[in-house]
């Protein structure tokens, strides 16, 4: 059968829907259509099962023990500024005082500047060469007025998977809330809200084969109980923490993905982690001074950053976008110029970090895609060295750090 081109491998920005997600979806449109906060009439009664059944869904892919503590919100970001500013705002009195690391996606990232410009303190810790933040370094940032620990558990860009039960460890240690954006760990690696301590955990239903628009926040009820202070108010939904029609259709999609997620997520990780490494060798095995970006093993298996020195990775992207949907970076951040500030964290040299590249399988990947994809990259990043002097002088043996332009 042939290639069906362009082959989408940007699955870190977004997955397709997975079919039996639309199929369940598509009641709660037409004929299902009520209110859930309408208590009243069958109309309500049956959206609000609806939303209580996919609220359980959610809970059980994260191992939640109360469905209740799931809040609906409309995607991951809100999520995060759910968490960061309503905790923010609820325990001030206590302290004001923040830790996260400096690879957090833009959504964490920028919430804390605007904490900073309100008057909160924010300290960024940096993270290895592999992406993984050291708990000890988390410890050492701590003071009398912490109030967050807020760690991503697998970074968007590299797919390093951090030690969450490490973190949530320390900061049950600490009595200090512990708050996760897992957007791109759930549904596609184990992750267990108990057995890790997390008190808050972001996640959105589109990176895991459901609808757009819909996301969630795990907020603990008990050891301890974490209070927040909504950001939207009118209507009292959500438990007061998030007011606001639930969209029944999208939280039943939600529902529909992390229940498929969680019947096959070891099968297909395993799948998954099989192509990318059939894609990394091919890579590695024909391009010579090309590394792979993150932990080697700590990672998400669908995940791929490769950094092709001597070349933009702008100019690969262009050199393939005819054919492969692929990023040079977080779907947040693609529209700069400037090199990934993720990549950038790792230690890795200006030069070097423009050059990557992150290649995102998804469930519908396929071997034929993976071989297309890896033998097109290696044709254009072979064409761009050609035209390379750079590339030319380092195999004559030139150090191009002595010469001076």
């Amino acid at each position: 059968m042939a290639l069906k081109l362009p082959i989408f491998m940007d699955s870190q920005s977004t997955t397709p829907v997975d079919p039996r997600v639309l199929e369940a979806m598509i009641p709660y449109f037409t004929h299902k259509f009520g209110h859930p906060a309408s208590r009243n009439h069958p109309f309500g009664w049956e959206a609000e099962a609806a939303v209580d059944r996919a609220r359980g869904a959610v809970a059980g892919l994260i191992g939640a023990r109360d469905p209740k503590e799931l809040v609906f919100t409309s995607g991951g970001t809100e999520s995060i500024n759910l968490a960061l500013k309503g905790v923010a705002e609820m325990y001030r009195e206590k302290g004001n005082h923040i830790v996260t690391t400096i690879i957090e996606q833009r959504a964490g990232l920028d919430v804390c500047k605007r904490l900073e410009r309100q008057g909160l303190e924010v300290t960024y810790v940096p993270v290895g060469a592999d992406g993984l933040v050291d708990p000890e370094t988390l410890r050492a940032a701590l003071t009398d007025k912490t109030i967050l620990i807020s760690v991503m558990l697998a970074n968007n860009e590299i797919g390093t998977v951090q030690d969450a039960a490490a973190i949530g460890k320390l900061a049950k240690e600490k009595g200090i809330v512990f708050h996760t954006d897992a957007t791109q760990a759930v549904g596609k690696v184990p992750v267990d809200v108990e057995a890790m301590g997390i008190d808050l955990l972001s996640c959105t239903s589109h990176m895991l084969y459901g609808p757009k628009g819909v996301g969630a926040l795990y907020v603990r009820r008990k050891n301890p109980r974490v209070r927040l202070a909504p950001m939207i108010d009118g209507g009292g939904h959500e438990r007061g923490m998030r007011s606001g029609t639930v969209p029944v259709p999208l939280t039943v999609g939600f529902a529909a993905a992390a229940e498929i997620c969680r019947e096959v997520m070891p099968e297909e990780s395993r799948r998954l982690a099989g192509l990318g490494d059939r894609l990394r060798d091919a890579f590695l095995s024909k391009i010579d001074e090309a590394y792979l970006n993150g932990h080697p093993e700590r990672r998400l298996p669908h995940n791929l950053n490769i950094s092709f020195a001597y070349v933009e990775g702008e100019s690969v992207l262009m050199g393939l976008n005819k054919e492969v949907a692929l990023s040079s970076g977080s779907a947040c951040t693609s529209a700069t110029l400037e090199p990934s500030y993720v990549i950038s964290a790792l230690g890795v040299d200006s030069e070097l970090a423009h050059s990557s590249i992150r290649f995102g399988l998804h469930r519908f990947s396929t071997e034929e895609e993976v071989d297309f994809v890896g033998r097109r990259t290696v044709e254009v990043v072979t064409r761009l060295r050609e035209m390379s002097p750079l590339y030319e002088l380092a195999k004559e043996g030139v150090d191009l750090k002595t010469i001076k332009w």
